[in-house]
């Protein structure tokens, strides 16, 4: 085993040419039939069934992020911290409401370890498709969230509108299930 100097974590390249990332999308439904379109494309290339994006006020993509566990055997490696660090990087910032207002749109509720991202990032919305119980109905564990987080996060200021397109995205993650995705989970999952 050799010593790490850097982590890294690998955007494919075709995440940023994903159909509709070049034009503003003017609704919460249009993002996410961008995040789902980022999910088939990250599945077909080894990837996990989950996709994440960050788009200013005017529905600009900011930066895409897709699951990158297995790929680059990162398990932080999730779609919404990959579009996160994406953004911020992109952005020149650490705190991305210092630059505007953000969405982050995500294909599942976010895990526990990605919950406490949103409200470091500073996006001022998360917009949801499936729910963690979506997620683990086909074996994922999401890990422990606090009863009212949804409430947690609009009293930090970010709008929270679940269940955008779930039952596509609650398929997607079947489908991804049957067809024998590996499914990774932490240590004593």
């Amino acid at each position: 085993m050799s010593l790490a100097s850097a982590v890294h974590l690998a955007l494919p390249a075709w995440a940023w040419a994903v159909d509709g990332a070049a034009r503003p999308l003017a609704t919460a439904e249009e993002r996410m039939a961008l995040v789902l379109r980022l999910v088939e494309a990250n599945i077909a290339d080894g990837g996990g069934p989950f996709g994440a994006a960050v788009f200013d006020r005017d529905g600009r993509l900011v930066a895409p992020g897709v699951n990158r566990v297995v790929p680059d055997c990162a398990p932080i490696a999730h779609a919404e911290i990959v579009a996160i660090a994406a953004a911020g990087q992109r952005l020149g910032t650490w705190d991305l409401r210092s630059r505007g207002e953000f969405e982050l749109v995500t294909s599942t509720e976010p895990c526990a370890m990605c919950l406490g991202a949103v409200p470091w990032s500073g996006v001022t919305s998360l917009v949801i498709g499936a729910r963690d119980a979506d997620a683990r109905a086909v074996g994922f564990d999401e890990g422990h969230k606090p009863d009212g987080w949804a409430e947690q996060l609009r009293e930090r200021g970010i709008e929270v509108t679940p269940d955008v397109g779930r039952e596509r995205v609650a398929d997607l993650l079947r489908r991804y299930a049957e067809a024998g995705g590996p499914i990774y989970n932490g240590a004593g999952s």
